[in-house]
């Protein structure tokens, strides 16, 4: 009985003074600076939601926007924060991605004109200037957008204005811009004392789409470090959805540089549009959105859904 009981304490002592078991290494590239369209990632980081789960998750800002699909595909990171529309067009180009999750399940993007001026519907838009950041998509958004009121891009003037939208604006650089967040320059223009007049791109003929998606390499969807990751960013969503007060708490904490007024109206604005279903896929969603892709032609074929998203579960 001695020897045994010895043997269990030795047991007991030995288990004590073994290190605890290293957390499994992930690496999450951002698609932007830290704003709060992250706010799930960084939740879960601040409230160990990702510890819990066994992962240490190292989250990078970009030094180019476009790299990190790309840098997943090469095998250079294991999760992208990407855009659903950005994914079909990478697909079509041969990328070896997946969509994994959902992070915010409504279209961000919008028209914008500044109240009291001369556009007042779409159909005012003949013969102004509209101010773009990105060629490409945002063009195939206007053209279906100026089709409802049966205007075609030749009847505006396209102005790059990069990503200096609001200040094109205000300045009267520009009569509209496309391409404006919601959550973000529509404050903007208010906290600069104008009133931002906003035309929905999904209520002008435009298919809904996921604004913010996370991707990975399509040969890593058996890889549980992947599920794992996803069931902390779905807890800390109900969480923050729960205690959006506490959450802008916990995340200007974590980032006092974005401790403005900014950043914090874009926190309760963005709240509403996160996924609290972020695992969940919408085929139908998916399928009628690379509809309007071709249609537009920004890919040449559609492909199956299950070619380029899946539900981990």
């Amino acid at each position: 009985m001695k020897r045994l009981l010895s043997l269990a304490l030795v047991t007991i002592a030995l288990a004590i003074a073994a290190p605890a078991q290293a957390a499994d290494k992930l690496t999450l590239l951002l698609d932007w600076f830290v704003n709060p369209d992250h706010a799930p990632v960084i939740v879960a980081q601040e409230k160990g939601y990702f510890a819990d789960e066994n992962l240490d998750v190292e989250i990078v800002p970009p030094a180019d926007p476009s790299a990190p699909p790309r840098l997943v595909a090469a095998g250079q990171g294991d999760i992208a924060i990407s855009y659903q529309p950005s994914l079909h067009q990478q697909i079509g180009e041969g990328l070896p991605l997946v969509r994994i999750g959902t992070i915010v399940e409504t279209p961000l993007n919008t028209l914008v004109a500044l109240e009291g001026g001369e556009v007042k519907t779409l159909a005012d838009l003949k013969g102004k200037t509209i101010g773009f950041s990105v060629g490409g998509f945002e063009d195939a958004l206007l053209k279906m957008m100026l089709s409802q009121e049966n205007l075609t891009l030749d009847d505006v003037k396209l102005v790059n204005v990069n990503f200096a939208l609001s200040p094109a604006l205000i300045a009267g650089k520009v009569d509209v811009v496309i391409g404006a967040f919601r959550n973000f320059e529509l404050t903007q223009l208010d906290i600069e004392g104008k009133t931002g007049l906003a035309f929905y791109p999904e209520e002008h003929g435009v298919p809904v789409y996921d604004e913010l998606i996370f991707v990975a390499h399509k040969d890593r969807t058996g890889d549980e470090k992947l599920l794992r990751f996803m069931r902390a960013i779905e807890k800390a969503t109900i969480w923050m959805t729960n205690h959006p007060d506490e959450g802008w708490e916990l995340f200007k904490a974590a980032h006092p540089d974005l401790d403005n007024a900014l950043n914090q109206r874009a926190w309760v604005d963005t709240m509403p549009r996160f996924a609290k279903r972020p695992f969940a896929l919408d085929v139908g969603r998916y399928e009628r959105f690379g509809e309007f892709m071709k249609e537009q032609g920004l890919i040449k074929e559609t492909v199956p859904v299950s070619d380029y998203a899946v539900t981990l579960r």
